[in-house]
This record gives C-alpha cells, sequence and structure tokens, in this order.
C-alpha cells in the first residue's frame, strides 16, 4: 500500500499525487493536519512532519518529489 503523507496546501504534494495518479498507482493520503495519529506517524517514520512523504512498505520513504527515488520504491526500474 502506498501512502502520501500530506498537507492540504502543499505544491510538492499535489505535484506526488499527480504522479502516482498518471502511473496508475493507487495510494492513500494521510493528511497530517487532519489527523494527529497520521502525523505521529509520518514523524515516527522520517524523524520530521516535512511533507510529503511517500512510502510503500512503511520503512522506505521519499520525502518531497525526487522523481528517481519514487521510481525506485515504487519499483517503476
Amino acid at each position: 500500500m502506498v501512502k502520501v503523507y500530506s498537507i492540504s496546501s502543499c505544491p510538492w504534494c499535489d505535484k506526488v499525487k499527480k504522479y502516482l495518479k498518471s502511473k496508475g498507482i493507487e495510494y492513500e493520503e494521510r493528511n497530517i493536519e487532519k489527523n494527529d495519529a497520521y502525523r505521529k506517524e509520518c514523524e515516527a517514520l522520517s524523524g520530521d512532519t516535512v511533507v510529503p512523504v511517500t512510502t510503500v512498505d512503511g520503512k522506505n520513504y521519499v520525502v518531497s518529489f525526487e522523481k528517481d527515488k519514487l521510481d525506485a520504491i515504487l519499483g517503476l526500474k
């Protein structure tokens, strides 16, 4: 399951979500502004609350929109 930790008004979060959609990849958006549990998950994963954070397995993650790293954790390369 792909999870994208985000906030409401974040252009980089939108870019990640649009990229995933363009690749036909389903994801679960986890808005850390609206859900404290998601904020805690994000912080536990990356050590911070900087978004977007994208993860596939809950261990490997990518901060921001780094296409090469996203492709790697998504298995697109």
